[in-house]
């Protein structure tokens, strides 16, 4: 009889699929349609002028964000911009050679150093070398907090104390209290997988984002504690009912503030798939398919390239589950009126 019972509820689910899946791509793009790590309107430029060995672009937007003091952009756009420059920095080393003493210049060579340094066998003898550069970035205009937030990424791999984590953490939330990447270098330092704990970066992530402004990505930190916990393989026998809380906690402050910004939005494109793959680990699936129609076609590598070596592929892989269990999940005939709701875990 159990045998039975089981075959039948595989059968429904399966009549399910078939009947609701089609309806539930409404508002999601055709696979081939969705981008990874897209640039958006003013990045686009620069980085097709790169690949022609044209720096004036990149440099231009570079210092369009230094002087309006968007800082947030300006951190954003350096990251993308050095992406690039991993592979082919031509267009990197004739911007020095023309303008040695550039802010911008030099803020784009501190960030590759400290990617290849992170990359190297060598790590902490590489991270040491490239100390002075983060220097000189910072130097070369005082305001900017995104050298500060290099070199927190620097001082963890640098194996930095507390004592001096902290004071560069002060430097920078004195230039901006509110500089996403500046919280999330931090959340990595204290995380499990460095010098803290998952209890810890809860603390942070939660104290940082009751501290921020509307609509801020710093109030999506805590969402970001959460995924580390889930993907720390050693988890799943230390989460206790009072982390798992916080984690549904933070996915709902995740919630909230996607719903702050326009669908198909970039800026908080990351935010949304980083969402997305917690709602999907939490069993939330109908919530975890709304954030892909949010999405829309904007993919982000992070977090799908932390789980797997395509990106793309993960993240094409966890909507079509997701839109599937949805579809599996709803009855072939309405019931409205009957039962209690059936809440996150449906």
């Amino acid at each position: 009889m159990v045998c039975t019972m089981a075959f039948l509820r595989a059968l429904l689910s399966t009549a399910r699929m078939i009947r609701h899946s089609p309806p539930l791509s409404a508002g999601l793009p055709a696979d081939d349609a969705v981008l990874l790590d897209a640039p958006d309107e003013r990045l686009s430029p620069a980085l097709v002028a790169a690949a022609l060995g044209d720096p004036a672009p990149a440099a231009g937007l570079l210092a369009a964000t230094r002087s309006a003091a968007d800082w947030e952009n300006r951190d954003r756009y350096l990251g993308r911009l050095v992406t690039f420059a991993r592979h082919r920095d031509g267009w990197l080393t004739d911007w020095l050679a023309a303008a040695p003493r550039d802010p911008d210049a030099l803020l784009v060579k501190a960030e590759l150093a400290v990617r290849r340094a992170w990359e190297s066998p060598a790590r902490a003898e590489r991270l040491q070398e490239v100390g002075p550069m983060i220097t000189a970035a910072a130097d070369a205009d005082p305001r900017d907090p995104v050298p500060w937030r290099l070199a927190l990424d620097h001082a963890r791999g640098s194996q930095a104390t507390h004592t001096a984590f902290e004071s560069l953490w002060e430097q920078a939330v004195r230039r901006s209290a509110h500089h996403y990447g500046c919280h999330v270098a931090a959340l990595r330092y204290l995380s499990a997988a460095w010098y803290g704990s998952h209890r810890e970066c809860f603390d942070f992530a939660e104290r940082a984002a009751e501290d921020s402004v509307a609509h801020s990505l710093v109030q999506a930190l805590p969402v970001r504690a959460a995924f580390a916990l889930l993907l720390d393989a050693e988890a799943p026998g230390r989460t206790t009912s009072v982390l798992e809380e916080r984690i549904d906690a933070a996915a709902d402050a995740a919630i909230e503030l996607s719903a702050a910004y326009r669908p198909g939005d970039p800026w908080p494109a990351e935010v949304r798939n980083l969402l997305a793959y917690v709602l999907i680990a939490r069993g939330r699936w109908t919530e975890a398919l709304e954030q892909f129609r949010l999405i829309g076609q904007h993919a982000t590598s992070f977090p799908w390239s932390s789980v797997s070596d395509d990106a793309l592929g993960r993240f094409l892989d966890a909507r079509d589950g997701a839109r599937l269990q949805v579809a599996s999940e709803t009855p072939l005939r309405g019931r409205a009126g009957r039962g209690r709701p059936r809440g996150h875990y449906a």
